[in-house]
């Protein structure tokens, strides 16, 4: 539970756009850093300070500023100031639980995406918020820690492969967002993987530890389906929103990144129904070799009650039991406990119990 819901209890009684960090503080201190491009020109840097970035403003470029690190509310609250963003924006960057959105504010469109990555050592699905500001021309990126699934973008960006540095900063943002969502082909991948090595462990074998996987990758899916899901509603307000920011000719990308969206939100669900088919499999052929095990202890016992009977019978040892006088009186009833097992064999094999 602590991985998907966090302690809010220090902004009760805060008024609305108090900036407070929701979260855990990742890395020491923030990294700030600032790509400037048009057709011609790149530029790209690791600022030491905002005061840098003031200082070197420049209004014929598309500038990308990436913060990594939100725990410094002075850096956000500067940045905000700069951009003229919005406390209560502020506020919902700085809280690193909210659900991805998107909200059109005039001047600038500000959006919230999960972007995942799968730990290979815990086999665990990690999720960080990541928040896209997009205005006239600019787009400024908050994320939680280091590292970013980014890196594709950036490299169109310096070798200017592409449209990426033609159109404006609507289609950067859509890039980044189009990131995101082609990495969770990827978390999906080694789910898919993970859920094909547990169907041929139950093809072989019963594996005690079976059920603990299950139950732990159907939990990774529920983190997954609570990133993708509310994701869709982004892709849809990119392409429904009538703002200046966004370009008609980005429109058709958008459209393409809302069929990724899609897809990839068929596929969450139909991995999660394979790992629901897997654990009803697993607990029937569990409940099924429970069952034969019964049965065989069944017969057994069915076979050894009259047995039982007969030698409880002549265990009593009373004085004027005149079997015990009789010569053959033990190998006859020894032949006669055989023949009953025999019977009861035979019989059971006739109804086909056996």
């Amino acid at each position: 539970m602590s991985r998907t819901i966090k302690k809010i209890s220090k902004k009760i009684g805060l008024h609305p756009g108090a900036l407070v960090h929701v979260g855990d503080q990742k890395i020491d201190k923030p990294i700030i850093e600032l790509v400037r491009y048009n057709e011609n020109e790149f530029e790209e840097k690791r600022l030491q300070s905002m005061e840098e970035f003031i200082s070197s403003r420049a209004e014929n470029k598309i500038t990308w500023l990436n913060i990594d690190g939100l725990h410094d509310v002075g850096v956000i609250e500067t940045i905000g100031k700069q951009f003229n963003i919005h406390p209560l924006v502020l506020e919902d960057i700085l809280n690193t639980e909210k659900r991805p959105l998107i909200e059109d504010y005039g001047d600038y469109i500000y959006m919230v995406a999960k972007m995942l990555s799968y730990d290979d050592e815990e086999n665990i699905v990690k999720a960080e918020q990541v928040s896209v500001v997009l205005g006239n021309n600019y787009v400024v990126t908050f994320q939680e820690s280091v590292g970013d699934v980014f890196n594709s973008v950036r490299e169109r960006l310096r070798q200017g492969k592409g449209r990426i540095r033609k159109d404006g900063p609507d289609y950067l943002a859509y890039s980044l967002v189009d990131c995101i969502v082609d990495n969770y082909f990827i978390i999906l991948e080694k789910f898919s993987e993970s859920i094909e090595d547990i169907e041929e462990v139950l093809m072989n074998d019963f594996d005690q530890d079976i059920v603990e996987k299950i139950y732990r990758m159907k939990r990774e899916m529920v983190l997954l389906r609570k990133s993708v899901w509310p994701l869709r509603e982004v892709v849809i307000g990119l392409e429904r929103f009538e703002s200046t920011l966004i370009n008609k000719s980005t429109i058709i990308y958008i459209r393409d990144l809302y069929d990724h969206t899609f897809q990839v939100i068929d596929t969450v669900e139909t991995l999660s129904e394979m790992l629901s088919g897997i654990l009803e499999i697993y607990l029937f052929s569990l409940s099924n070799k429970m069952n034969q095990v019964m049965k065989v202890l069944t017969i057994m016992a069915s076979i050894f009650i009259p047995l039982t009977f007969i030698a409880s019978i002549y265990g009593m040892n009373f004085e004027f039991m005149p079997e015990l006088q009789s010569k053959y009186g033990y190998p006859i009833v020894l032949a006669f406990m055989i023949s009953i097992v025999i019977f009861m064999i035979v019989l059971f094999k006739k109804k086909k119990w056996i």
